[in-house]
């Protein structure tokens, strides 16, 4: 089995998720007590959100390009980068490893597909809905994109930033994030990208009538194929 690093902390409330899902994942295919070889290295999401409030994205990369040598140096043989929104910076962060580097956006569109759905729905940062780095990603695999009106996408990133990275899952906030899908829908989408891993905290397969991909979920199952090819 090969070690995972897991560049988290972003925030720290998924990269428990990634951690839990990931040793989940290695005990069903593995069975007995197996669990995951993994090194977490969790950066203060204070530092990254000041980053991403000035634009100041250089830095940002800096930072995150630094942890990931320190991983690849204490003995990640893969990296997994625990966030949606700062894989904007995923260049600078390949660039200073020699490692493999899992991209999150990849293994998503790779299940997309797989589903036989062309036109997916994207909620996230005001960052990933917004900016080309993502949708671009993703359209570069031959699927559709289509984001929420503004007033929406900022009711989505709100949630995010006020509530789900603080830990805070309120039913209120779920029922704007079903009526934000079903406006999706009406546009055409065939599913939802919940393209933020805190989402997956408060909208579950349950909670909509469309297919939903949760990227944290996909992206730990995909490492830890990874670690066991």
């Amino acid at each position: 089995m090969k070690r995972i690093g897991l560049l988290g902390g972003m925030s720290w409330e998924s990269s428990a998720l990634y951690y839990s899902l990931i040793n989940r994942e290695v005990r069903e295919r593995l069975g007995g007590l197996h669990s995951a070889s993994c090194i977490l290295s969790s950066v203060d999401f204070a530092d990254i959100e000041r980053f991403q409030h000035h634009g100041d994205w250089t830095a940002a990369g800096e930072l995150l390009a630094a942890e990931a040598r320190r991983l690849e140096s204490a003995g990640a043989e893969v990296l997994v980068l625990c966030t949606n929104t700062m894989h904007k910076v995923a260049g600078d962060i390949e660039a200073a490893i020699s490692i493999p580097f899992l991209h999150l956006t990849d293994v998503t569109a790779k299940a997309v597909l797989a589903a036989g759905i062309n036109t997916v729905g994207l909620l996230g940062t005001r960052f990933t809905m917004e900016e080309s780095f993502y949708t671009e990603r993703l359209a570069s695999h031959g699927l559709k994109v289509i984001t929420p009106e503004s007033d929406d996408r900022a009711v989505v990133n709100t949630v995010i930033y006020d509530e789900l990275v603080l830990g805070h899952i309120l039913p209120a906030s779920r029922l704007q994030y079903q009526a934000i899908i079903h406006r999706l829908s009406q546009k055409g989408a065939q599913g939802i990208i919940l393209g933020c891993t805190e989402i997956e905290l408060l909208i579950h397969p349950k909670h909509t009538p469309l297919p939903v991909f949760a990227t944290t979920r996909l992206h730990a199952a995909a490492a830890v194929t990874a670690a066991l090819t």
